[in-house]
């Protein structure tokens, strides 16, 4: 049977001896986003059949591009047949909070409430949203996984440069004028190639530029919204935080150290320049970047030379590591995105949906879907946390110390219109209006705050 992006996968075989009298003539609609990695797609599969197997519910499991499954969510919302359930990449932060208050979205509270002692602090509390026709808050949404924001670095490249790891700096100023005064200058010389210090996202339609862009935000205490999710844009703090932070991400580009491209890139785009040896350094909202390179190392595909190099790049050459320490000194607190799932309150199976999700957040279930994506998502569940699996590598150690030291949520969890202003990406826009149409930085940064009032003031 074909696994294609976009098709329907009906997975496993009815099990007639004591079916729940549920899930007779019963089918199950699924839809979840493509996984990055084949194991990742694979351990979906292999959950979905045991499911089968168990319940003699029929699953029929669609796979879209990520960048597809909103515009095809809403279409199914829009003609009132949405899947009974679904999962993307994005729904969490472009998405979800605009869906629960619009009452779109079941109510899963009655499912997570018995789980609630295996959730790791900052996980389970995101998808506590508000639903703005009963003015209450419920859990409209299951979470599945976690991200936050790395550095990777090409040792070697550092090296030929004439550094170490030891030699880059922690602290905040000192650490990104190394990369583009620095390492660029000395690496060109070296290699003779036109290499970019430092990767970072600017495209409108990256995630990664506006989840990159909040730690810059963060470095500078710029909080956008206060605890109860009311905005501080009128702040004359907040707005003298905004500023330096817009200088510091857009300095780099337009000293030089930022390949051109960065203005147009998607979510892939930082990744791909980083494989290609563009960039000395990038920041990216997950370690898919080292992954990729150990996926490789196990590739059958890949000749045995081709596997020895991805292996070396992994386990020696790719360095994963926190940000610099904020400008005041102080380490940096992390923001993390909580992956969700979700059924819909036009869901035409309900029962079935419901009796998916909870097999689908049993730990025998949730941890291989979660650790096939070799280390690109981090877990929300205290057990699966203190999996070996975590220990297992220096990437995957990196990413544990990272959580472990605690994060925050975005600022789509206190205030769902965030979600709107992540999905027009207003700080990409501000990026590129002070790099590509020369505007200054406290002009693009008043644009900003000005635009996020307009959608996200109540």
């Amino acid at each position: 049977m074909r696994r294609g992006i976009a098709g329907v996968l009906s997975l496993g075989a009815w099990v007639l001896a004591a079916m729940p009298a549920m899930a007779q003539d019963k089918t199950l609609t699924v839809w979840f986003s493509k996984g990055f990695y084949r194991s990742e797609d694979e351990s979906l599969w292999a959950t979905i059949k045991k499911f089968e197997q168990k319940t003699g519910i029929k699953v029929e499991l669609s796979q879209y591009a990520i960048q597809d499954m909103i515009p095809k969510t809403v279409a199914a919302l829009d003609s009132g047949s949405p899947p009974d359930v679904g999962y993307s990449d994005t729904y969490n932060n472009q998405a979800a909070g605009k869906w629960a208050f619009e009452g779109k979205l079941e109510d899963l509270t009655d499912i997570l409430q018995p789980m609630m002692s295996r959730f790791a602090p900052q996980t389970v509390e995101h998808v506590l949203l508000m639903n703005g026709q009963t003015q209450k808050k419920a859990y409209y949404g299951f979470p599945l996984k976690r991200q936050t924001l790395h550095t990777e670095t090409w040792g070697d490249m550092l090296e030929k440069a004439g550094f170490k790891p030891s030699d880059v700096p922690t602290k905040w100023a000192d650490y990104w004028a190394f990369w583009c005064d620095k390492v660029q200058p000395a690496y060109r010389k070296a290699s003779g190639t036109r290499t970019y210090g430092i990767g970072a996202p600017m495209g409108v339609e990256s995630t990664d530029s506006f989840q990159s862009f909040y730690a810059f935000m963060d470095a500078y205490d710029a909080k956008l919204v206060d605890s109860d999710g009311k905005l501080t844009v009128d702040d004359p703090k907040t707005r003298e935080g905004v500023v330096k932070a817009l200088k510091d991400y857009t300095d780099p580009y337009v000293k030089g150290c930022v390949p051109p491209s960065a203005t147009t890139w998607k979510d892939p785009d930082n990744n791909v320049a980083f494989h290609n040896r563009t960039t000395v350094m990038t920041h990216n909202f997950t370690i898919s970047i080292a992954a990729k390179w150990y996926e490789d190392s196990v590739n059958p595909n890949n000749t045995p030379e081709q596997r020895e190099a991805s292996k070396k790049a992994y386990e020696e050459t790719i360095i994963t590591a926190p940000f610099p320490n904020r400008p005041d000194g102080k380490p940096m607190t992390y923001r993390a995105d909580v992956k969700q799932g979700v059924v819909f309150s036009g869901a035409k199976n309900k029962a079935a949906a419901k009796e998916f999700v909870k097999f689908i957040m049993e730990e025998d279930n949730l941890r291989p879907y979660v650790e096939g994506a070799i280390g690109r998502w981090f877990p929300v569940t205290k057990e699966s946390i203190e999996s070996p699996f975590w220990q297992a590598d220096k990437h995957r150690k990196a990413v544990y110390n990272q959580f472990k030291s605690g994060t925050e949520p975005f600022d789509y969890v206190k205030n769902y219109k965030f979600t709107l202003v992540n999905n027009e990406n207003v700080f990409a826009k501000a990026m590129n209006r002070v790099v590509s149409e020369k505007v200054p930085v406290e002009k693009a940064a008043d644009e900003m705050l000005a635009r996020i009032k307009q959608i996200a003031a109540p």
